[in-house]
């Protein structure tokens, strides 16, 4: 049987079919879940309906994370349709493009850092408030994604590493917090992979070269693994895991330096 038959997941975040979140909303669908999806506004929606006709998903929600009101009017429809939920999945992650580019010193601005932290990290707990009730008890799961920038300095990632930093931070918090009720709480730290929000980030290609050069597997990882594992995370398989940061990075984020036989 698969792991998530029958089980129920709102997915925020897909913003086209070849997002992250849409890998995992995949392997959610390939283990029997059910989804709905949510979409940022009506110019994307037909990008996020592209992907839920594969998922046999019939209800898509606009909101808007940036707005209470929006996320409160997601949940209620949510729970209108369902009653409850097994899980959700936040994939959201903003920054103005001009603090993406350049030294951070340079280019960080109050406002850059109050639109990053914002949209990317506040917006997962204000979720996690708005849905906690339809989760309570049924070991259900809050998951989201980060990246190796929380931990370590890149080039040209500058505040959004600072707020997936704070995301991470989140991720324990929340974990700790909802405990209590029944609901885990766990994040993934995938290694680059060719999205929309990836393409706001000066040099990205020279990135996923570097990446797939330097891990231990020789090469990036795909949507479709990063999908296996977050399904993984929301499903009784991992009813014992909770407050952690998984890497799925083909293994780079445990490297220290290259091959020494390149050096001089």
């Amino acid at each position: 049987m698969s792991f998530l038959n029958k089980k129920k997941f709102l997915i925020v975040g897909v913003a086209n079919k070849f997002s992250i979140a849409a890998g995992i909303a995949r392997a959610m669908h390939n283990q029997g879940a059910e989804i709905i999806l949510s979409y940022q506004s009506e110019r994307l929606k037909s990008k996020v309906m592209q992907v839920g006709q594969e998922l046999n998903c019939d209800t898509y929600i606009e909101c808007d994370v940036s707005d209470d009101n929006s996320i409160k009017n997601l949940v209620k429809k949510v729970e209108s349709k369902w009653g409850y939920l097994d899980g959700l999945v936040h994939a959201v992650g903003f920054a103005p493009a001009n603090e993406l580019e350049g030294d951070f010193t340079d280019v960080a601005t109050r406002e850059g850092f109050k639109i990053a932290h914002d949209i990317s990290v506040y917006s997962f707990t204000a979720l996690a408030q708005a849905s906690k009730n339809l989760m309570k008890n049924r070991n259900a799961s809050l998951l989201t994604l980060s990246y190796l920038g929380a931990v370590r300095t890149l080039p040209n990632y500058n505040v959004m590493g600072v707020a997936k930093a704070g995301l991470e931070s989140t991720t324990r918090y929340l974990a700790n917090s909802l405990g209590k009720d029944n609901i885990r709480v766990n994040a993934i730290s995938a290694g680059p992979i060719k999205t929309l929000a990836a393409s706001g980030i000066k040099s990205f290609r020279k990135m996923l070269s570097y990446n797939a050069s330097r891990s231990p597997l020789g090469r990036n990882i795909t949507a479709e693994e990063v999908g296996n594992a977050g399904a993984f995370l929301c499903s009784d398989l991992a009813s014992g895991i909770t407050g952690e940061i998984l890497y799925v990075d083909a293994g780079f984020n445990i490297t220290a330096m290259g091959d020494l036989s390149e050096a001089d």
